[in-house]
């Protein structure tokens, strides 16, 4: 029996197997607004078999979205647009999530595709901040560093964000310390230099990720899932590693997260990663084992034997897809198809299988 295909029970919620999908940013809204691009980008991945499907990172504040093409949930406007997507998602089977996000000094920056660098101010740019004064690199904005009245006001951005995300419909929320975006920038010593409360120690690197979990949890459900993805390691030598990693799991565990979301990189351009088939299910497995906590693992996971058998091994709980499911948003209807397992097939498709 597959074990990709068993279900996955996290409080009072149950997902239908493995397979999640991972956020990935469509750069398709106005002012923040989700429309029709990204029903149809979620909900075809809903039918398409996963057991929960995760918006892209949705930006907590305006100044905290990547791009201005970015999503957000800082507002009523938006709620109102996430609420039919997540209904939909939910009606196919799937578990609609979303990702909590702030950017910090990788905002204010165009889409991929037409060049990642600052937006300028007369293009609907803006000022950005972050834990210290340092730009990702020099084609990216220059930030301006949080005072305790910024810091305080982040926190309490993220806590507004989750009540909307709740109110929405959204099932299990996660927050977003990964990738060199706002949270993990204050995890890492090679983006936070400040030498007060919130930079040095280890302890006070991670204290914004602990406040903004706190407030997070504070208001959302305790029979809802919490998740936080994080990078394990910048890949860059005297930054965040995994032993840290660990270390910060340990407190979000005992803060009530359910899950670490475990990726890695994206905090400096002078990573080196060799990005091979389970770079970074290792990762996964270690907080796994020594937290004793669910984990997700993320990354170059591609056919469904590679899926199963990082399940099945004990390497996670369970599998977020990006790129496989922007290539075929069925891939869990053909995983267990290859697995031999059974999956739940929507009436009007029934002819087909």
């Amino acid at each position: 029996m597959s074990v990709l295909f068993t279900p996955f029970r996290q409080r009072d919620l149950t997902l239908r197997n493995r397979i999640a999908v991972s956020p990935m940013c469509q750069y398709a809204s106005v002012d923040g607004v989700p429309d029709d691009w990204h029903l149809v980008h979620l909900g075809s991945r809903a039918v398409g078999g996963a057991g929960l499907v995760m918006t892209e990172a949705c930006a907590v504040s305006p100044e905290g979205r990547i791009s201005p093409q970015d999503a957000g949930i800082w507002n009523d406007a938006q709620l109102e647009a996430w609420a039919p997507i997540a209904r939909f998602i939910r009606a196919q089977g799937a578990v609609p999530a979303i990702q909590l996000a702030h950017a910090g000094r990788k905002a204010s920056t165009f889409a991929p595709w037409l060049g990642r660098s600052a937006v300028p101010l007369a293009d609907g740019g803006w000022q950005v901040v972050a834990p210290s004064a340092l730009a990702y690199n020099a084609d990216y904005p220059a930030p301006q560093a949080l005072d305790a009245a910024g810091i305080a006001q982040v926190v309490d951005d993220f806590r507004a964000s989750a009540v909307r995300a709740l109110e929405a419909g959204f099932e299990v929320a996660e927050l977003h310390a990964a990738h060199g975006y706002l949270l993990h920038q204050f995890l890492s010593p090679l983006s936070n230099t400040r030498d007060d409360a919130w930079g040095g120690s280890f302890d006070n690197r991670v204290r914004v990720v602990l406040d903004v979990v706190d407030a997070v949890r504070g208001v959302w459900p305790e029979r809802l899932p919490l998740w936080v993805r994080i990078s394990a390691s910048d890949w860059v030598e005297g930054g965040w590693e995994i032993e840290q990693s660990i270390e910060l799991a340990r407190l979000l565990k005992a803060r009530g997260v359910d899950l670490i979301d475990t990726s890695s990189g994206g905090l400096s351009p002078l990573q080196s990663i060799d990005a091979v088939p389970d770079y970074q299910v290792p990762f996964a497995r270690r907080i796994r084992e020594e937290v004793c906590m669910a984990t997700g693992a993320v990354g170059l996971i591609t056919t469904p034997a590679q899926a199963e058998r990082i399940v099945a091994d004990g390497d996670a709980d369970l599998v977020l897809l990006a790129r496989e499911l922007l290539r075929d948003p069925y891939f869990p209807r053909r995983a267990a198809r290859e697995l031999g397992a059974e999956i739940e097939t929507p009436d009007q498709y029934l002819r087909a299988w």
